[in-house]
């Protein structure tokens, strides 16, 4: 095998001229004639002294200026014997001269070449070209040309490579300059040796040329590199083989170059830098498989993780150096390291923790405060952090002012604009900028509600080191009011355009509304249709018009759903439904259900328009067959409801239903209350409702922001017809409060009261008030709690009050699983006893709740607090899969 050397010796070779001086023809340059109305004559000299470079490389001896052309002659001009004298003047055998000529951006180089000695016709050579830039190069041409006239050079007739087996012909010819057709130059060659060799596929390139009748034939034998066999790694734990791969650039494959080994080395010792390995030693060596083949063998002695020891700050007197540890992501190695990430180096957030404390520190006023770059030292087997910080004076919130370009109102007079402002609020209080970013928000919806799509507001923020007090001036450019010129939606394959558009609160040629438009951007993300919805502006065809469009990516709305559980309600069940909550496209939704267990059986069919013509108001019908067993007696029902719903205020509806149902009381037990016996057989309830429903939760099943509140009043009776008689009153609510870590407080309350309309009819035990189970008090039995009659038996409250306390927290969050943590309390009350809320009965305890492929379940665990009588104090497990309350 030849060694790289020899290849090395022969650059060495080629970079000298391949002519010998005493050989090489000697060549005389005269000043180019200019022609052109702009002022170039500079290239009179420029022009030859570009060629005298070329020929020489070419392997010619050329001068500029050795002989003197007689002032204002044109060597153009000249007869051929006068030039030849000056030829013999410059001990020349050649003699070169020419013209360039430029009209427009079009120029040309005409050149002539006469042979001082030998008596031959002149012999001419000419290039064109666009563009001044391209001059030189075009120079560089026309000295090609020259060369081959003056040292009698061949064109290239073909160019060959032999050797290779791996790296195609096409693929090394590509990377040289020499191509087929041009003029032979010995000179090129040592440029397209290097051209090659910087391939990196080649350990030794050698180039060899044959004159022929026809040209020269160019032949470059290369020798190539061993291909990658194998990467091994050796000695690696704490980092799996496919992470310190996938770190890496070469592969099995791969073209064994020892630049980029060496690269690819450094790497992996990044790699092990980043993971707080800063002592690891990585070396390789590289083994020979067989014929071109090669093992890369990477052997790692990986060392003890390297921790952060400490954390100190340099310059701080206003904040401890535990206070600013807080405000930093990264931090010290603490006792738990070994199961978090404390003590663990990440140079990303390391380099954020410079923008926290200098955010922190601005947020308390010190507004010259800077923070340098943390400095990191790696002692041994531990790390050394120091910030250095200068805190500069705390500054507090002085004057606050607006400004707007000469000529331009403001929307509002200035006190109604600066009134919602945070800052305004917080004169000669400690400066935040965290609150100027906030202002600078409320500003900008302020405008864009007003039609202003475009306003720009950037603060000027000007500290006085006099008074210490930061004074505000909000610079305002509203730009021109905007209008939508078009909403384009795109992406709906099934859902009607007029589906989506009905949910935006905004139209075309209205004038534009930020708060609005996302308030219908929101719409559309609840209609829960749509996988993704995207919203973008553009520019419409002018400046105050503007072009929304919103793409939306469709889900499937169907569902089939069969399974089966066990409640404590319910016992064992079965169930089975079917649901479309989108039907053709027009936002309707039909749901037909059956549920079989071992105290109960419900078959329902729901449905509901939405859009009543096209309206915001909405209807519903529901109807139903439902078999249950009480304790004490079985409930056989048939009914249907009619409902209408309209939007009264933002996420606010009220709703009126009117409901029918024929209940038949059977299977009465011995132990019922007179209550039960008394309305034995069948019975009939005609009632209408009104319901006001606030809802802003942004989901209905595990939420984690928003709040609910309902209120109800439901007539049975009287006028309404039937055999019951009764108005009931049931208000509720419900509050979501997001804390730290994606966890959550919910805080829920709820209250009843039924009255019996006695000269209408009568109110019967299944539509007084319970309490106990997984939807009311948790560790209670199922509407355990509940007055009594004489004889124990279960009678049912005419009022109640229930309150519920949770606390949430992701254990899965990509899966939806959460835990939780909670606290009921409340109590039924019969007629004539008052609500007392100091002795109230309560619960409390644990559980998880998953939205899982077949729907929401909840595995709830209560405890009864202060158990009486034959209350279970051990506690008791309850499930279902269904809505939460």
């Amino acid at each position: 095998m030849k060694k790289p050397l020899l290849a090395a010796l022969f650059l060495c070779i080629l970079a000298t001229p391949m002519v010998w001086a005493d050989s090489a023809p000697k060549v005389e340059i005269l000043p180019f004639s200019i022609h052109t109305m702009e002022n170039l004559g500079y290239l009179s000299t420029q022009i030859p002294k570009e060629l005298e470079k070329n020929l020489d490389r070419e392997g010619a001896v050329a001068s500029v200026g050795s002989v003197a052309v007689p002032e204002r002659t044109d060597p153009a001009r000249m007869d051929i014997q006068a030039l030849r004298e000056l030829g013999k003047k410059a001990s020349a055998d050649y003699l070169v001269w020419g013209s360039f000529s430029k009209v427009g951006n079009r120029y040309s180089l005409d050149a002539k070449v006469l042979s001082t000695y030998v008596q031959s016709p002149i012999k001419a050579a000419y290039v064109e070209g666009y563009g001044m830039e391209t001059l030189m190069g075009k120079v560089g041409e026309l000295s090609k040309d020259v060369a081959s006239k003056v040292l009698g050079r061949k064109t290239v007739m073909d160019i060959k490579v032999l050797g290779n087996s791996r790296i195609e012909s096409d693929a090394i010819i590509e990377k040289i300059k020499t191509k087929k057709g041009d003029m032979y130059s010995p000179g090129a060659m040592a440029d397209d040796i290097r051209a090659i060799f910087a391939m990196g596929y080649f350990e030794d390139i050698r180039v060899e040329s044959q004159e022929t009748a026809g040209g020269v034939i160019i032949t470059f034998t290369v020798l190539e590199k061993p291909t990658l066999h194998m990467i091994k790694l050796v000695g690696n734990k704490k980092i799996e083989d496919e992470d310190i791969l996938a770190a890496m650039d070469i592969s099995r494959g791969s073209i064994l170059n020892i630049r980029r080994i060496e690269d690819n080395i450094n790497k992996v010792r990044e790699l092990y830098k980043e993971e707080n390995y800063h002592n690891a030693k990585v070396t390789y060596e590289i083994v020979p498989y067989k014929e071109h083949l090669s093992d890369l063998e990477i052997n790692i002695e990986e060392g003890k993780k390297v921790m952060i020891e400490e954390i100190a700050f340099e310059g701080n007197e206003a904040f401890s150096d535990r206070k600013l540890k807080k405000v930093m992501k990264t931090s010290e190695k603490g006792f738990f390291s070994w199961i978090t990430d404390s003590g663990v180096l990440n140079a990303e957030d390391l380099r954020q923790d410079g923008a926290r404390l200098n955010q922190f520190y601005h947020n308390h006023g010190y507004v010259e405060a800077s923070i340098s770059e943390p400095e990191v030292q790696v002692d041994g087997e531990s790390i050394h952090i120091l910030v250095k910080i200068k805190e500069g004076a705390q500054y507090k919130v002085g004057r606050i002012s607006l400004s707007t370009p000469d000529g331009e109102s403001l929307i509002l007079p200035q006190d109604d604009i600066l009134e919602p402002l945070l800052t305004g609020k917080e004169t000669g209080k400690v400066f935040s900028r965290e609150t100027v970013q906030k202002d600078i928000l409320t500003l900008s919806d302020l405008y864009m509600d007003q039609g202003y799509a475009y306003a720009e507001i950037y603060p000027a923020i000007r500290p006085d080191r006099e008074r210490l007090e930061v004074d505000i001036t909000f610079n305002i450019t509203k730009g021109p009011e905007v209008y939508y010129e078009k909403i384009i939606i795109t992406g709906n394959t099934k859902t009607r355009e007029k589906v989506i558009r009905r949910e935006l609160p905004i139209q075309e040629q209205a004038l534009y509304n930020g708060s609005l438009m996302k308030r219908g951007v929101r719409n559309l993300v609840r209609l829960d249709f749509f996988e993704d919805v995207k919203v973008d502006t553009v520019k419409g065809s002018d400046e105050n018009k503007m072009i929304l469009k919103i793409n939306v990516k469709e889900k499937p709305t169907g569902a089939f759903m069969f399974g089966g559980g066990y409640s404590n309600t319910d016992d064992a069940f079965g169930m089975v439904s079917i649901g479309q909550k989108n039907l053709f496209g027009r936002g309707q939704s039909l749901d037909l259900k059956a549920q079989m267990g071992g105290s109960s059986s419900k078959f329902s069919m729901s449905f509901t328009e939405p859009w009543l013509f096209d309206s915001r108001l909405t209807a519903g019908a529901d109807l139903y067959n439902w078999t249950r067993d009480y304790d004490t007696y079985t409930r056989d029902r048939v009914g249907g409801t009619l409902s209408l719903g309209y939007p009264i205020w933002n996420y606010t509806r009220a709703y009126v239903s009117y409901a029918y149902d024929i209940s038949d009381i059977n299977d009465i037990s011995v132990y019922a209350s007179d209550l039960v016996w008394a309305v034995e057989g069948e019975n009939v309830e005609s009632s209408i409702m009104g319901t006001i429903a606030y809802d802003s939760r942004n989901k209905s099943f595990n939420a984690t922001k928003g709040s609910y509140h309902k209120a109800s009043v439901q007539y049975a009776g009287g006028p309404m017809g039937g055999d019951l008689a009764f108005t009931k009153y049931v208000a509720e609510s419900g509050w979501l409060f997001p804390l730290f870590w994606d966890t959550v407080f919910f805080a829920h309350g709820k209250a009843g009261f039924v009255e019996e309309n006695k000269s209408h009819g009568y109110l019967p035990t299944y539509e007084r008030f319970y309490l106990g189970g997984i939807n009311s008090m948790r560790g209670y039995t199922w509407e355990d709690l509940s007055p009594e009659d004489d004889d124990g038996a279960l009678i049912g409250g005419n009022k109640f009050v229930q309150f519920n306390l949770e606390f949430h927290f992701p254990l899965v969050k990509e899966a939806g699983l959460i835990g939780l943590a909670f606290y009921d309390t409340g109590d039924v009350y019969n007629n004539g006893e008052l609500v007392n809320l100091q002795k109230l009965r309560e619960s409390w305890g644990f559980g998880i709740r998953w939205y899982s492929p077949v729907g929401p379940i909840r595995l709830e665990r209560g405890y009864i607090i202060d158990p009486q009588g034959d209350e279970d104090s051990d506690g008791r497990w309850e499930f279902t899969m269904g809505g939460a309350f």
